[in-house]
Order: structure tokens, then C-alpha cells, then sequence
């Protein structure tokens, strides 16, 4: 089992950057495979993206691809979500993920742990 706590989110102008944090509780972080979602108000839960369990492998949602990096340093039990370019449309709950499924899921029900979610606003 892992616990899971984001961090860094807030408000920022379009255009701007963040960078979020998901910090994993146990010896067993590098178990698993993490995912960030989000969720704007009244909208389903939306995959961003997700890294491999090693950090090897990464895949992005094409709504962020080019402006959002997925890193891990598993020695810290922690993964990022770097995020530029930030845009209006970006505005919602952001949540980190875990799973022990050896390929990267893009669907909420594959993944078995769930972080708070901490909230990014970007105003125009």
C-alpha cells in the first residue's frame, strides 16, 4: 500500500508554469507505475499522463503533450508534474496515482492508490 500527497499547485497567469509533486509513502514507491489526472468542476476525472515504474517510459495526453513533463526520483519516493505554457483550459484539480500494472493505464479505474489533489488555477 502507498499514501500519496500532492503539492505545488496554486494560481498562476496564462503562460506561466508550475511544478507539482506527489510524494509516496513505503519502501515500495518504485513498485509502482504513477499517473497524474485532473478534474475541472462538473467534468469527469481526465488522464494527463503517466511514467513506468523505473521512469524509462512516459506518455502524455495530447491536450498537454509538448508542454508537460512526468519525472520521478524514486530514491525520494516522489514524482513531478512539470507544467508550462499553462493555459486557462488547464484550471482543475490535479491528482497523482499509483498502480502496479506493468504497462501505463490511462483510465482512473486502473489505478489502485489516489492522492488528495491539489488545485491549479490559471487565469487568463
Amino acid at each position: 500500500q502507498v499514501q500519496l500527497v500532492e503539492s505545488g499547485g496554486g494560481l498562476v497567469q496564462a503562460g506561466g508554469s508550475l511544478r507539482l509533486s506527489c510524494a509516496g509513502s513505503g519502501r515500495t514507491f518504485s513498485s509502482y507505475a504513477m499517473g497524474w489526472f485532473r478534474q475541472a468542476p462538473g467534468k469527469e476525472r481526465e488522464f494527463v499522463g503517466a511514467i513506468t515504474r523505473g521512469g524509462g517510459s512516459t506518455y502524455y495526453a495530447d491536450s498537454v503533450k509538448g508542454r508537460f513533463t512526468i519525472s520521478r526520483d524514486n530514491a525520494k519516493n516522489t514524482v513531478y508534474l512539470r507544467m508550462n505554457s499553462l493555459k486557462p483550459e488547464d484550471t482543475a484539480v490535479y491528482y497523482c496515482a499509483a498502480t502496479l500494472r506493468l504497462q501505463i493505464g490511462t483510465r482512473p479505474q486502473e489505478y489502485n492508490y489516489w492522492g488528495q489533489g491539489t488545485q491549479v488555477t490559471v487565469s487568463s
